[in-house]
């Protein structure tokens, strides 16, 4: 983030500051009598070290517990209104706050609430998801992040259609913080939550989370550690881990394990899958919860990182970074069973590959009438309307969406010799959605996306279109629609890798040829512990497709059409140009 820009939102949230200053909580009776302390401290918004908030920002302490921090409604209203406003860029986003007795209402501009019920210890959403979601969104749950829009202010690239997109509601959620023993605290007109509990249950659909390491505070989003164009760690890891390391207090053990337990029971959307009752249940019957609950860090991370090794085993559950306490180490891979076959898989499906292609494999490639179209990540950079429109270096652009689109420009060219197209998925382990739902546009047109939150019971399907021609209009002319349609798939085909076939299996319009895909229906979600871990996790949005009304899970994997046993007989294009020709 450049200075000026920098600067352009510390002024912002100052005047947020000042905004909610004016708002005062009518009191509330003192309770119980907690010695409260206020401790000021630099909030680091990305990864690097001068991208920071100058203002402090204020935490509290509670009876002399240093590294346990709490946040006060108020400022968790100014933290949130921040991040969604600026960070995520909703314009539309509107939060108010009220104050009756034990209860602090926060209200979003759409009329949903969220209920602090401190006489209770209890969270209550109206509609979790309504209260949650991105003003722009075309649906309860939209999980494509994109909302550009051109000088007039019609959508570019993805483009909503809100008349065919409908919502099912879910059901009031009530989040007990009681029956999980975590604090809320009301005193002199106060009122305080543990900041994490503020973080898991009103950051998840930002895909950012903060974590605390004594000395300042930290925006967790995808690259706040580890730099992977850099193959490096970031400025920012090393501000983070320069922090003491040592264990947890008593207090801090017991409520981290306590929010672990809940956040889990909460988030994690394979429960039902893996038969977890209780996630204290499954850490006990595991003879991790003494560890998990205990003072060492270091022992607790690593317990959390077997958990998700072994006994989630999801591919999409990983344990990313270790906490402060326990300091900077190499995260060493998992070894659970289901990443082991995946790695087999990978390794099987690559060999066979770079074997017909020794001089390297094609993103698109021509053989005869039939078009190959392969990408082993869904990615989507997205460079703007300028970038796709002009001459530039393939190259210098390593984005699904830019393939696409130069994929799209070479088979619908004059005299173009393509009958049919091929959308090679053999060794794609997934990406990001909107990429996805560009791919999905390209080879249906009207691109379905359901989506099902297992917390709430909440469902939606979303419809897109893409511009893939990049002339302003979403019609025919941005789909290859009117081509034979097919795409490879394997075991490797994970996550988006996953969904995609399934989309285009259901629509009657694709042939899949290959193996069984290797599932992943959950979103990846951004998590972190009490104490300063970072992990991601399966989350609650379970991805899914729609037939007959009704949808249905994809986390056992898509069959395809035709089997093809020998892998080798993927990459021979000749002879599989010849196979689908000879198909019908």
């Amino acid at each position: 983030m450049n200075q000026s820009k920098k600067q352009t939102l510390l002024s912002l949230f100052l005047t947020v500051l000042m905004v909610f200053a004016c708002i005062s909580p009518a009191y509330a009776d003192s309770e119980g009598s907690h010695t409260i302390v206020e401790r000021s401290y630099p909030f680091y918004l990305s990864s690097t070290t001068d991208d920071h908030l100058d203002n402090d920002f204020p935490l509290y302490f509670i009876d002399g517990v240093d590294d346990l921090p709490f946040i006060e409604i108020h400022d968790g209203a100014e933290l949130l209104y921040f991040i969604n406003t600026e960070l995520c860029e909703d314009p539309g986003y509107g939060l108010s706050i009220e104050y009756k007795g034990d209860v602090v209402t926060l209200e979003r501009e759409n009329g949903y609430t969220l209920n602090f019920d401190f006489a209770n210890n209890k969270l209550v959403f109206e509609d979790y998801d309504a209260f949650l979601h991105n003003s722009n969104d075309s649906t309860l749950i939209d999980l494509v992040s994109e909302h550009t829009t051109d000088e007039n202010g019609n959508a570019y690239l993805i483009w909503r259609n809100k008349e065919d997109s409908f919502d099912r509601y879910g059901d009031e959620m009530t989040v007990d913080l009681a029956a999980y023993g975590i604090p809320m605290i009301v005193q002199d007109g106060s009122y305080y939550l543990p900041l994490q509990t503020l973080c898991d249950f009103t950051l998840r659909p930002t895909l950012v989370s903060i974590v605390f390491n004594g000395q300042a505070l930290f925006l967790a989003s995808d690259d706040l550690f580890y730099s992977y164009a850099e193959n490096d760690y970031t400025e920012t890891a090393y501000l983070y881990y320069d922090a003491p390391t040592g264990d947890r207090s008593d207090a801090l053990a017991e409520y981290s394990y306590n929010e672990l337990c809940l956040a889990l029971d909460t988030f994690y959307g394979l429960k039902g899958s893996h038969d977890i009752e209780s996630f204290r249940q499954l850490f006990w019957q595991i003879g991790y919860d003494e560890i998990l609950s205990g003072n060492d860090a270091f022992d607790a991370d690593n317990a959390l990182k077997s958990i998700i090794d072994y006994y989630l085993d999801d591919l999409h559950s990983v344990f990313n970074e270790y906490s402060y306490l326990a300091g900077l180490h190499p995260i060493s891979n998992s070894t659970g069973i289901a990443n082991r076959k995946l790695d087999e898989h990978v390794k099987a499906y690559s060999d066979a590959r770079d074997a017909a292609y020794p001089d390297g494999w094609l993103e698109y490639e021509e053989v005869g009438n039939t078009a190959y179209i392969t990408f082993d990540q869904f990615r989507s950079d997205y460079y703007g309307p300028a970038y796709y429109m002009s001459d530039h270096p393939e190259e210098e652009l390593n984005d699904t969406v830019e393939q696409i689109i130069e994929a799209h420009a070479r088979i619908t060219r004059e005299d173009s010799p393509i009958e049919n197209v091929v959308l090679d998925l053999s060794n794609n382990t997934g990406g990001a959605v909107d990429a996805a739902i560009v791919v999905l546009s390209w080879f249906l047109g009207d691109a379905p996306f359901s989506v099902r939150n297992m917390a709430t019971g909440a469902m939606s399907t979303a419809v897109y279109r893409a511009d893939i021609n990049l002339d302003g209009e979403f019609d025919a002319k941005d789909t290859v629609a009117d081509k034979n349609l097919y795409c490879l798939v394997s075991p490797v085909s994970f996550s988006c890798g996953n969904l995609v076939p399934a989309a285009l299996k259901s629509s009657q319009k694709v042939t899949l040829i290959g193996r069984t895909t290797g599932g992943g229906s959950c979103t990846v979600q951004p998590m972190t512990t009490a104490y300063g871990t970072v992990f991601q996790l399966s989350s609650n949005m379970r991805m899914s497709f729609l037939k007959n009304g009704s949808f249905y899970d994809i986390d056992q994997g898509v069959d395809p059409d035709f089997y093809i046993d020998n892998i080798a007989n993927l990459y021979n294009r000749t002879a599989l140009t010849d196979f689908i020709n000879n198909l019908f």
